[in-house]
């Protein structure tokens, strides 16, 4: 009997990279049901390193924008032991080693961000005077349903480790202040949820959803109701609220919502063939803009620039935000779908 034809798929071992990569596959096996697909998972340099700054880590040698959390998928790729690698491509950087390529983008997720905090009604298990309380810490804060930048408290704290999102966080409130989390998303959201050091937290939507999680009636962050029977999800961390902001109030990061497949250039026919059914055209076509903007600039993952594109017609909406130089810079441009690379490239010119 003859044997199926096999493809692997590597991914990080994180529980957002693992719902990520399981969705893509369920969708492998759903149309290609005579192929058998696997799952390598690869520990990368960013999970080995959860313990320091993503920022700092940067500075010091350019990690994060050199593929901080891809290069080990990049090398497994390289080196044949897998075909495809699932990556959330804000992870991925626009310069990719000799070798390999983007091959597909499925449909892209929610690209907004969404604000995270306590909620006044909820009770902890845990007393609030033992929450990790420590000498000259601030007394804690928590909001109702429906808060948004504006409803944070004067001077409060907001979580991220964004340079992006604590640029923009400071244009629309100078008050606040911004504090670095790291961790996965689970272990930000617990953290939030028990130290009152931070009043608040920003995530990107898309992850939250694909770790079956659901901004529910009243802010409430949940687990999806929507879910299939049998689902593997874990609830979020108890007492949280949730408000998801408009892309007017804080622009998502390049390729935020959207999910890279990456293979090598001597990828087998059938690889290709897999991918290709996996992609769509717009989201390509709208991160490809994105992408050219970001390398352009000059910048990686953890630049304080924001961009996004979107197909409207048969042109191409480019929108995006710098503060390079320390002060916001903004703009606008259409192109047709074809010319994405070329809108990048004018927008970048344009904001320098």
């Amino acid at each position: 009997m003859t044997q199926p034809e096999t493809i692997t798929f590597c991914t990080r071992g994180s529980p957002l990279a693992l719902a990520q990569t399981n969705a893509v596959v369920a969708e492998c096996r759903r149309g290609f049901p005579k192929v058998e697909f696997r799952v390598e998972i690869i520990r990368t340099t960013g999970d080995k390193m959860q313990t320091a700054s993503t920022a700092q880590a940067s500075a010091a040698g350019g990690m994060v924008a050199k593929g901080w959390f891809t290069k080990e998928l990049e090398t497994a790729l390289l080196e044949g032991t897998a075909d495809l690698a699932v990556h959330s491509l804000k992870d991925l950087p626009t310069e990719l080693p000799e070798g390999l390529e983007l091959l597909a983008t499925p449909p892209r997720a929610d690209v907004r961000e969404v604000l995270l905090y306590r909620s006044r009604e909820f009770t902890p298990v845990v007393p609030v005077g033992e929450m990790e309380w420590r000498p000259g810490s601030k007394s804690r804060w928590d909001g109702g349903p429906g808060v948004g930048l504006a409803g944070l408290p004067e001077g409060g704290t907001v979580a991220t480790s964004s340079p992006r999102r604590a640029a923009q966080l400071r244009a629309a409130r100078p008050d606040l202040r911004v504090e670095p989390i790291r961790g996965n998303v689970g272990t930000r959201l617990q953290k939030l949820a028990t130290d009152p050091q931070y009043d608040a937290l920003l995530l990107a939507a898309a992850g939250l959803g694909r770790l079956g999680w659901f901004v529910a009636p009243k802010s409430r962050l949940t687990l999806d109701p929507r879910l299939p029977a049998g689902h593997t999800h874990a609830p979020p961390p108890p007492g949280l609220l949730a408000t998801v902001l408009d892309e007017a109030v804080i622009l998502p990061a390049v390729g935020q919502g959207a999910l890279a497949l990456e293979a090598s250039l001597k990828a087998r026919p059938l690889v290709r063939t897999v991918a290709a059914a996996l992609n769509h055209a717009n989201t390509f076509a709208a991160v490809t803009a994105e992408r050219s903007f970001l390398r352009t600039m000059g910048g990686g993952c953890q630049s304080p620039v924001a961009a996004y594109a979107r197909v409207v017609g048969h042109q191409l909406w480019l929108r995006a935000v710098s503060f390079q130089d320390g002060t916001a810079k903004r703009g606008e441009l259409r192109l047709p779908v074809a010319q994405a690379v070329e809108l990048g490239v004018r927008m970048a010119e344009q904001l320098r």
